[in-house]
C-alpha cells in the first residue's frame, strides 16, 4: 500500500508539473514583427535585438517573432496588417505613415532635411513629438521609434551630375508622392514599384535608375545591375519602427518595456547605418562602380519651389519650424 501510494504520489505530482509548464507555455504571447528587409540587413538584426530586449524585460511573458523579407506581404499590406492588430509590430517608411497624417511625411521630401545631425535633432524635437501625437489620434498606431535609414543617391548605367541628366530618366521610386517630387523636379520618369522586384527591373531594363542609400545599394545589390553610383544625397530617409493598437492596448503596463526596445536597438542601428555611410563609397569602387561626387545645389534649387504652397501636406508654419531646429 506504502508503495502504491508513493507511486500516486508521484503520478499526481508529475501531472502538477506538467500542467504548469503547460500553463506557462500558454501564457506567453508571442509578438509579430513583419517587415520587407532581408535577414541579413541591420534592420532585421535590430528587430531580432529587440525580441531579446523584450524578452528579457517582461520575465518572459512576451516573446517576439521577426518576419523579414515580405514574408507577412510588402510595405502597403503590412501598414494594413498593423491597424487591424494581426501583425503587432512594423517598419515602414514616414511617407506611409502620411497617408494618414499627412505633415509626417515631411522628413521624406528632398531637402526638408539639411544632414544627419538635423534629422537626428529633428526626431528628438517637440515638432516630431507633436506630430507623432497627432498620427496616433489619426491611425491609433505608435510610433516606437524612428530609425536613419540613409541618404538616398541615385544609380544609373551613366552619370548623374545635373537636373539635366535626369531628364527622361525612368527611375524606380516607392509608391509615394514623398519619393516622386525628386525626379518630376528634375524631369524624370517616377516608376512605382515594390521594393522586392527592382532588382531585376533594372537588370531587364524595365527601369534605367533606381534612388537608395548606400547600405541598401549593397545589401540589395544594386551595384551589380548600375555602373553609377551618383551622390545626390537628395532625401535623409527614416524608417520608422510603429506598434499595433490592438498589441498596445493588450500588453497594458508591458507595452512600455516593448517602445523602450524598440527605442533602443533603433538608436543603435542608426549609428551603424552612419559608420557603413562613411565607408561604402569606397567599398564600391573597390568593386569597380563608378561613384560620382554631385554638386547638389542646382537639384536643392530644381526642387526648392515644390516644397511650399498647396500641393505638400503641411503647412508653412510646420516647414518653417522644422527649418529653424538646429543641428
Amino acid at each position: 500500500m506504502l508503495k502504491l501510494s508513493r507511486l500516486r504520489a508521484l503520478s499526481i505530482g508529475a501531472a502538477v508539473a506538467i500542467a504548469a509548464s503547460a500553463t506557462a507555455t500558454f501564457a506567453q504571447d508571442v509578438l509579430k514583427f513583419g517587415h520587407v528587409y532581408e535577414a541579413s540587413t541591420p534592420y532585421h538584426a535590430a528587430a531580432l535585438r529587440a525580441a531579446e530586449l523584450l524578452e528579457e524585460a517582461t520575465g518572459g511573458r512576451y516573446r517576439m517573432e521577426v518576419f523579414p523579407a515580405s514574408q507577412l506581404g510588402k510595405e502597403a499590406a503590412l501598414n494594413e496588417a498593423l491597424s487591424l492588430g494581426t501583425v503587432d509590430v512594423i517598419y515602414t517608411g514616414v511617407a506611409f505613415l502620411g497617408q494618414s497624417y499627412g505633415p509626417i511625411s515631411i522628413s521624406d521630401y528632398p531637402f526638408t532635411m539639411r544632414s544627419y545631425e538635423h534629422w537626428k535633432a529633428y526626431v528628438n524635437s517637440d515638432l516630431f513629438d507633436e506630430m507623432s501625437e497627432a498620427y496616433n489620434k489619426v491611425s491609433g498606431n505608435t510610433v516606437a521609434a524612428m530609425t536613419y535609414y540613409g541618404a538616398r543617391h541615385v544609380t544609373a548605367n551613366k552619370p548623374i551630375l545635373s537636373p539635366k541628366d535626369m531628364e527622361g530618366l525612368k527611375i524606380r521610386t516607392p509608391n509615394a508622392p514623398a519619393y516622386q517630387m525628386f525626379p518630376r523636379a528634375t524631369g524624370a520618369n517616377p516608376t512605382p514599384m515594390a521594393f522586392a522586384e527592382v532588382y531585376l527591373a533594372l537588370q531587364q531594363g524595365v527601369v534605367d535608375a533606381q534612388e537608395n542609400p548606400l547600405p541598401t545599394i549593397q545589401f540589395k545589390k544594386f551595384y551589380e545591375v548600375q555602373s553609377n553610383i551618383n551622390l545626390t544625397g537628395h532625401i535623409t530617409n527614416s524608417l520608422a519602427t510603429v506598434v499595433s493598437p490592438v498589441t498596445m492596448n493588450k500588453m497594458g503596463d508591458d507595452g512600455k518595456a516593448l517602445l523602450e526596445a524598440l527605442a533602443t536597438v533603433a538608436t543603435q542601428t542608426s549609428d551603424e547605418i552612419v559608420a557603413s555611410e562613411g565607408e561604402l563609397a569606397d567599398w564600391f569602387r573597390d568593386q569597380g562602380v563608378t561613384v560620382n561626387e554631385v554638386d547638389r545645389k542646382p537639384f536643392m534649387e530644381a526642387v526648392a519651389p515644390h516644397l511650399t504652397g498647396e500641393d505638400v501636406p503641411w503647412d508653412a508654419a510646420i516647414f518653417e519650424r522644422l527649418q529653424a531646429i538646429q543641428e
